[in-house]
C-alpha cells in the first residue's frame, strides 16, 4: 500500500513532464501525416535552433518564478545587451571582450532588480516593469533608435554557425540547461531558490542571506537574457534596440507550462525545456501548414490557458500544496 503511495505521489509530481512528452508526441505524429517535410532533419533542427532562445532565456525565468516573482525586464536586456556588444565591436574592442561587456550589462540590469525587490522588498512586478522600460529607453538612447550591424565573421558565428549539424544557440541551450537543472536540484542555491517561493519567512528566521540569495536569483534572469541577447544579434548580424520585443511573456508562458508554480515553491527544468519544444514545435508546424500568424498566435494562447488551469486545478486539489517540491 505505501508502495503505491509512493507511486501516485511520484506520478503526481512528474504530471508536468507527461502530459507534455504526450502532447509533443501526439503533435509531431500529427504534423507528420500533414507535411512530409515536418520529420525531415532539417526542419527539427530548425525548430532547435529557433526553440534555443527561448529555452536560453526560461531558463532564467524558471528561477525567478520559482521565488514566486516574475522578471518583465528580460526581453530589454537582450535588446541592450546585443546593443552593448554592437558599440563595442564598433569602437575597436575584439569580439570576446565585447561579448563578456554585453553579459555584464544584463548582469548588472539584474543585479539592479535584485537589489530593489529584495533590498527595499518592492514589488518584483512594479520593478522589472520599470526596468523593462528604462533599459529598452537606454538602447534606444544608444542607438538613437537605428539599429547597428555589420560584424565580425567571428561574432556571427555564435547565432548562425555550425558545429558539426548542430548550430550554437543549441548546444548553449543544452549545456546552460543541465546547468541549471543541476544548480536547482543539486546546490544550496537551488534548495535556497524554491525555499523563497515556499516559505521565505522561514528561510529567514533559520538565519539564511535570503535577500543576497533573491539577488542572485535576478542576477541569473538577466544574464541568461543577455545570453539570450547575444544569440539574437548574432543571428540577425544586427543589434536592433527593439530586439527581444514581448519575449518575456513566451519565457514566463513557457515556464508556467512546463509546470512551474507561478506562487512559487516548486519549478522544473525538464518542464520549461519541453514547454519550449512544443511551442516551437507548435509554431513551425502551423507555418508549414501555412496557417497565417494571427491564427498562430491565437492557438497558441489558447493551449497555454488551458495548460495553466489543468495545472492550477491539479496543484490545488494536490497534498502537500505550497511546499518546496523539485521535479526535475
Amino acid at each position: 500500500m505505501q508502495q503505491i503511495k509512493r507511486w501516485l505521489w511520484s506520478w503526481n509530481e512528474q504530471f508536468s513532464q507527461i502530459l507534455l512528452g504526450l502532447i509533443l508526441i501526439i503533435m509531431a505524429v500529427l504534423l507528420h501525416h500533414a507535411s512530409p517535410f515536418f520529420m525531415t532533419w532539417d526542419n527539427w533542427r530548425n525548430i532547435l535552433d529557433q526553440s534555443a532562445l527561448l529555452v536560453i532565456v526560461s531558463l532564467g525565468m524558471t528561477f525567478v518564478i520559482c521565488t514566486s516573482g516574475i522578471d518583465l525586464s528580460v526581453g530589454a536586456i537582450a535588446a541592450l545587451s546585443g546593443v552593448c556588444m554592437a558599440l563595442a565591436m564598433h569602437a575597436g574592442l575584439s569580439v570576446e571582450l565585447s561579448i563578456c561587456l554585453g553579459l555584464a550589462a544584463g548582469a548588472a540590469v539584474g543585479v539592479f532588480n535584485g537589489l530593489l525587490i529584495a533590498k527595499l522588498n518592492l514589488s518584483p512586478f512594479i520593478v522589472t516593469l520599470a526596468a523593462m522600460s528604462v533599459t529598452r529607453g537606454i538602447a534606444l538612447i544608444l542607438t538613437k533608435g537605428i539599429p547597428i550591424y555589420g560584424f565580425p565573421v567571428n561574432f556571427t558565428w555564435w547565432g548562425s554557425g555550425h558545429i558539426g549539424s548542430l548550430n550554437p544557440p543549441i548546444l548553449m541551450a543544452v549545456l546552460l540547461g543541465l546547468l541549471a537543472a543541476l544548480v536547482l536540484n543539486r546546490t544550496k542555491l537551488g534548495y535556497y531558490t524554491l525555499a523563497l517561493g515556499g516559505n521565505e519567512e522561514a528561510l529567514r528566521r533559520s538565519g539564511v542571506a535570503h535577500k543576497t540569495y533573491k539577488t542572485i536569483v535576478y542576477t541569473i534572469s538577466g544574464l541568461t537574457a543577455a545570453v539570450g541577447g547575444l544569440v539574437i544579434t548574432a543571428r540577425l548580424n544586427t543589434a536592433e534596440p527593439l530586439a527581444g520585443w514581448m519575449l518575456e511573456l513566451d519565457a514566463i508562458a513557457a515556464v508556467v507550462l512546463g509546470g512551474t508554480d507561478m506562487k512559487g515553491g516548486r519549478g522544473s527544468i525538464t518542464g520549461t525545456i519541453m514547454a519550449c519544444l512544443l511551442l516551437g514545435m507548435l509554431r513551425n508546424g502551423l507555418t508549414i501548414l501555412n496557417i497565417p500568424s494571427y491564427y498562430q498566435q491565437l492557438t497558441i494562447g489558447l493551449i497555454i490557458l488551458a495548460a495553466i488551469i489543468i495545472s492550477e486545478l491539479r496543484l490545488r486539489n494536490a497534498p502537500g500544496h505550497g511546499t518546496i517540491t523539485k521535479e526535475d
